[in-house]
């Protein structure tokens, strides 16, 4: 399983970046006006917003690679959250497309959004 790459610094996020939990209820509305509730996955899902700025050409060069090599986002691997450092293993990426940018040395920046699978 694949890891998703650190920076030069071991992270793997800088900030400002955002995270989000996904919770999915499905309701069932019957004619007398009453609902069920229930949810379709356990656990709730997670996403996080990943904005990489100041990358150098070796960073962005692998940062790059890792998202051609997982084939953007039908590849699956580890993702640490850099919040509280829980690795969760079944991450994948939100797109197909990765934003890159590259300004001169030292000034490259990269967008993307990870997301956790069930």
């Amino acid at each position: 399983m694949a890891n998703f790459p650190t920076l030069k610094t071991g992270a793997v996020a800088q900030y400002p970046a955002d995270r989000g939990v996904q919770f999915s209820t499905q309701v069932y509305r019957f004619l007398d006006g009453s609902e069920q509730r229930f949810p379709a996955y356990g656990a709730p899902l997670r996403r996080w917003a990943i904005r990489l700025d100041l990358l150098d050409e070796a960073e962005m060069s692998a940062l790059g690679d890792f998202f051609v090599g997982q084939e953007g986002r039908s590849g699956t691997f580890a993702f640490t959250d850099p919040w509280d450092g829980t690795v969760y293993p079944n991450c994948s990426f939100e797109s197909d497309t990765l934003a890159m940018e590259f300004k001169g040395p030292q000034d490259g920046a990269i967008e993307t959004i990870v997301r956790e699978n069930r």
